[in-house]
């Protein structure tokens, strides 16, 4: 007699033996011991930045193979281009949204003013490195860099997006060869498997990377840090949490699904990048989750890897909102005129230091730089928070990359509906 199992209920595991639950609990120890015994938390920078170094070395072989299968799986070339129009539709809709919602945001508040802060009197040498990478991060640059020296260099690099260039020629080459690939597409499906697996070992060091990072953010800077601006602090978690649950809320709703029961489903992920402030750390996960919500393998493929450098609604939000932060904090007074020609700046730079190590203040820098009403030396003022304002930074990326995807999806006719009720209804979906 043979059962059919397709629909039997799956054993939850323990709640201790959650990734979720490690990661929470990892997190709790990183504070307390940063706090406690800050020399030794903050001697513990290596065990964050290992996994970190972990997870980027499996994200560029993730991004070719999902990307180079997920086309080849489409069929017709033109709904690559369909698909990627609609997802850079969205990019640059919800982009400018955080921009505008963050430049309002700054002005109601006014987080920086009663500073008084004299723009002579700031030291600009701690952020003279940051504004050097904006400059050299042109346009044409940028543009230029997605071109690999070679096929596999992009790979060895682990540059997205040209590991992301690479894999949609890759893709296009083995749609239009036809059946004749179908061996090489055989073997990248498989190693498909094998590299997924490999993510998930990877992920059970998450605790120990999550531990590391927060002790040595707070033996580092301290819990004292946090109090320091700490209106600032606050007017960005506020902000982007006001972003999420209106702004991304909305769309969601629009498109037959909840936020919450989004952001419940990905807790894991959220967790681990709120204990590492990297929203990559995540990335191979986000992508698994996607597809076995019911996205489309082609969508996901295409939408999170492209997403993860041209969708980064918490990096917009923060670049207005501390452009202004500091143009208050000196006493300077921008034009509505000028605070437009910030955002118009910010619209291309934001794209332009799109994949950058720290991109945040780099992108910040990058725009600082052109509009010459605020001076980059004022970047000094938000260099110490940084650290803690990149952690909400990440966490607003990945949500809304989650969001676009399922929405790009929807778009697309390629969102199995039934599977995304019964995942963001807490049922455990497995792919057949």
């Amino acid at each position: 007699m043979i059962i059919d199992t397709a629909d039997a209920p799956v054993a939850r595991p323990p709640f201790w033996r959650s990734l979720y639950a490690q990661v929470l609990a990892a997190i709790v120890l990183g504070v307390a011991l940063g706090w406690l015994a800050p020399d030794i938390g903050e001697q513990l920078k290596p065990l964050g930045d290992a996994f970190i170094k972990l997870v980027k070395m499996i994200i560029a072989p993730v991004i070719f193979l999902t990307v180079v299968t997920g086309i080849a799986g489409l069929g017709h070339l033109g709904e690559l281009g369909r698909v990627a129009a609609k997802a850079f539709g969205y990019f640059l809709t919800v982009s400018t949204l955080a921009l505008v919602v963050g430049l309002i945001v700054a002005n109601v508040v006014q987080p920086g003013s009663g500073l008084h802060i004299a723009p002579a009197a700031l030291d600009a040498s701690h952020v003279a490195d940051y504004a050097q990478r904006a400059h050299d991060q042109s346009l044409i640059g940028f543009l230029m860099g997605i071109i690999p020296d070679t096929l596999l260099s992009a790979i060895a690099e682990g540059e997205i997006l040209q590991v992301l260039f690479v894999a949609i020629l890759f893709g296009i080459a083995l749609s239009l060869v036809g059946p004749r690939a179908s061996p090489v597409l055989d073997l990248l499906e498989t190693l498909t498997l094998v590299i997924f697996r490999l993510v998930a070992i990877l992920m059970k060091a998450a605790p120990i990377g999550a531990f590391g990072a927060m002790a040595f953010t707070i033996g580092k800077f301290g819990v004292g840090t946090l109090a320091n601006l700490g209106g600032l602090i606050l007017c960005f978690y506020l902000t982007s949490a006001l972003f999420i649950l209106v702004v991304l809320g909305l769309i969601a709703r629009l498109s037959g699904f909840s936020i919450l029961r989004l952001i419940a489903y990905l807790k894991d992920e959220l967790l681990l990048v709120l204990g590492t402030s990297s929203s990559e750390s995540a990335l191979p996960n986000l992508m698994t989750k996607m597809e076995r919500a019911g996205c489309a393998k082609p969508v996901v493929g295409l939408v999170v890897p492209t997403g993860y450098s041209f969708n980064l609604d918490g990096t917009n939000i923060y670049m207005t909102l501390a452009a202004l932060f500091i143009a208050q904090a000196c006493d300077i007074d921008l034009s509505l005129g000028e605070q437009i020609s910030l955002l118009l700046v910010a619209m291309i730079s934001s794209k332009g230091a799109a994949g950058v190590t720290g991109a945040g203040f780099v992108t910040l820098a990058a725009t600082l730089s052109i509009v010459p009403s605020v001076p980059v030396a004022g970047m000094a003022l938000i260099l110490g928070i940084d650290r803690f304002m990149s952690e909400c930074r990440s966490l607003t990326n990945f949500i809304g990359n989650a969001v676009a995807t399922v929405v790009v999806a929807r778009w697309e006719g390629a969102l199995d509906r039934e599977k995304l009720a019964a995942a963001l209804g807490g049922r455990d979906v497995r792919q057949g």
